[in-house]
């Protein structure tokens, strides 16, 4: 057995409750502890032997094991982690199997996780003072009479823990994957194991609908163990129905009754945790005991507040994707003919974009929230890359690289525009050659529509969804802007203002960061929000989403509540009703990260500033730092 990680000297004493192993297997060979370039031979563990049994807790000890084995016949023990436990189970899996995993899959399966201190001691529920909302309360207040101006909540310490009873508590994850969703359920689980003996977990298979079809699973420690610090949502599968008719909620309600579920939490992004949010007030208008607790996921990290700092799984995504533009900027330096035009998700904020802008430092990087501010056209915003290209071709420079947001479109007043002219012409008139629909466009539509490549002017004339509408989100922004690009400096080049070769390479950068492993910020912070949505579940909350706060310090001095779901909306006004939705949190260009980007931006276009950050790191200085802009937001000081 090979055991490598991190010893820390600290002066507080190992707390004796918690084991390394249980249950060492006889045969295993030494184990070797490393620290930077020191290494420390221990001898075999003992069969049965708490020799060691302090060293995970607190981050004292990160321990990385896989167990090798020369006999073809043996096969290898699993090692569960449980809230830092480390525990043999004999038992397979039921789902994945981890006998299969990658090296670095297994290290993170028997990687231990910290929780803040508050977890590590008895506890009491705090609330706090009234809440409102994010806008329009009057409203709100109205869409929600038993929720609305609940007080926050906060985890404090308290002299004496009384003895949970036992819960039934359901969990849903709810929209895309986010890498961390299975930590959140991790946590959940070892909360009720801990402080809620005998409870059960159900998770529902396939999102929300599997609520309202009654599709479940009883989660076991045998069926979770192979998901613990592991990306994807395949545990049991997320989905994007909504429960939003009175016979879904009523299909709902019957789910609730039949399992007698105590408590759902739903993990999800802004939509779901409104839709967590009216079930809330449902369940309570119709006095059933099934309390519902939300939990912050998204990588587009466009979920947040003051409360809730980040979502998670934006740690995660950003530092994938990030990797990737780091590899195509020495690509393109390498090549020095290439300028690769790099698209980003994020369909309405573009905080994706601006992080990994802060991380690689690209030529060129185009923020949706600053373009819509400042009024810019596709042609003006086609000129700014031109004019940038033709200042690094007077240096030397035939290449680079350029950053877009998915949404770039949906920040464009007149694109915006054009599409809604065309979503109304199409709806009654059929495009043909002669063109003749066109003259339904008014003059400055036209005009924009005639600038675009005809590739785009086909998506935006062929491809609609079942609605009629234009598929906005399918519209390649990043090969609109190298064919807009191409022609410009092609007429440039006529009257000698540019002299060299274009080329464009385009790329998208999305699923590709929604199910990586999580990194140790996302493993800690999503182990710490399931545990605390289990700790609001079980003082008897609703209608809050499960908040953890100090995310700049240490692990142990994360604070732990809930925040009302409803001072996070506002209403939107939709086929003449009123309609609550938890308001996006866009990129603020009077915002520490974006002040600290247009700090720089100058610079990096001319001058070749390239990081490449390489892989995520679970080991090692940076393993544990996390974003840019969370900590640029919090307050600290960060080298860019």
């Amino acid at each position: 057995m090979l055991l490598v990680g991190r010893y820390r000297k600290e002066k507080t004493p190992y707390p004796s409750s918690s084991r390394i192993f249980q249950t060492i297997p006889s045969h295993s060979p030494k184990i070797f502890v490393v620290d930077g370039d020191s290494k420390t031979h221990f001898p075999p563990f003992p069969t049965n032997s708490n020799s060691y049994h302090s060293l995970t807790q607190n981050n004292h000890f990160s321990a990385f094991i896989s167990f090798r084995s020369s006999s073809s016949t043996m096969a290898p023990p699993s090692l569960v982690s449980n809230g830092g436990d480390l525990a043999v189970r004999k038992s397979p899996a039921i789902s994945r199997v981890s006998s299969v995993y990658s090296e670095v899959q297994n290290s993170r399966l028997g990687h231990p996780l910290a929780l803040p201190s508050v977890f590590q001691t008895p506890f009491k529920v705090v609330d706090g003072p009234p809440s409102s909302a994010a806008g329009n309360p009057d409203e709100i207040a109205k869409l929600f009479p038993s929720l609305f101006g609940q007080p926050s909540a906060s985890l404090q310490p308290s002299e004496s823990n009384d003895p949970g009873s036992a819960l039934k508590i359901g969990v849903v994850l709810s929209g895309g994957q986010a890498p961390g969703g299975h930590n959140v359920i991790s946590g959940m689980f070892d909360y009720l194991q801990e402080r809620c003996k005998g409870s059960t977990l159900y998770g529902f298979k396939g999102g929300p609908a599997g609520i309202m079809k009654g599709k479940y699973v009883v989660l076991t420690p045998e069926y979770i163990y192979p998901y613990r610090n592991q990306g994807g949502f395949d545990m049991i599968c997320s989905g994007r129905d909504k429960i939003e008719t009175p016979e879904q909620f009523k299909q709902a309600e019957d789910t609730a009754a039949k399992l007698d579920l105590d408590g759902l939490v739903v993990i999800g992004g802004d939509d779901s945790n409104t839709n967590a949010c009216l079930l809330a007030e449902y369940f309570r208008s119709k006095n059933l005991k099934t309390r519902v607790i939300g939990c912050p996921k998204t990588i587009d990290g466009d979920l947040k507040c003051k409360e809730v700092p980040t979502s998670f799984g934006f740690d995660t995504a950003c530092k994938i994707y990030a990797e990737q533009i780091g590899n195509v900027m020495i690509d393109a330096r390498s090549t020095g003919k290439y300028y690769h035009f790099v698209r980003l998700m994020g369909r309405a904020a573009s905080h994706i974009t601006l992080e990994c802008a802060l991380q690689t430092h690209p030529n060129i990087t185009l923020i949706g929230e600053e373009v819509a501010a400042q009024k810019l056209t596709l042609k003006k915003v086609t000129n700014y890359i031109a004019d940038v290209i033709c200042k690094r071709a007077d240096l030397g420079y035939n290449y680079g690289v350029i950053l877009i947001p998915e949404g770039l479109i949906d920040f464009i007043p007149e694109v915006q525009q054009l599409i809604a002219e065309l979503n109304e012409i199409l709806a009654h008139e059929t495009v043909d050659e002669s063109g003749l629909w066109k003259q339904k466009l008014v003059p400055q539509s036209l005009q924009l529509f005639e600038l675009l490549p005809s590739a785009i002017q086909d998506q935006l004339l062929l491809e609609r969804d079942p609605h009629g509408n234009v598929q906005v989100a399918k519209i390649e922004t990043e090969k609109m802007l190298i064919q807009m690009v191409e022609v410009e400096l092609e007429q440039r080049k006529q009257v000698g203002q540019y002299t060299q070769h274009f080329k464009g390479q385009s790329h998208f950068f999305g699923y590709e960061g929604r199910c990586g492993l999580p990194s140790n910020f996302d493993s800690s912070y999503c182990y710490a929000l399931g545990y605390g949505a289990g700790a609001l579940l079980q003082s008897g909350k609703t209608g809050l989403i499960s908040s953890v706060g100090s995310l700049a310090a240490p692990v142990a001095e994360w604070t732990v509540g809930g925040t009302p779901l409803t001072s996070l909306m506002d209403v939107e006004r939709r086929h003449g009703k009123f309609k609550p939705v938890i308001k996006k949190a866009m990129v603020e260009l009077d915002g520490a990260p974006f002040k600290k980007f247009a700090s720089k931006r100058e610079e990096w276009a001319l001058q070749n500033r390239y990081i490449s950050p390489g892989p995520i790191q679970f080991t090692g200085p940076v393993a544990n730092i996390s974003n840019h802009t969370l900590l640029l937001e919090l307050g600290v000081q960060v080298l860019v």
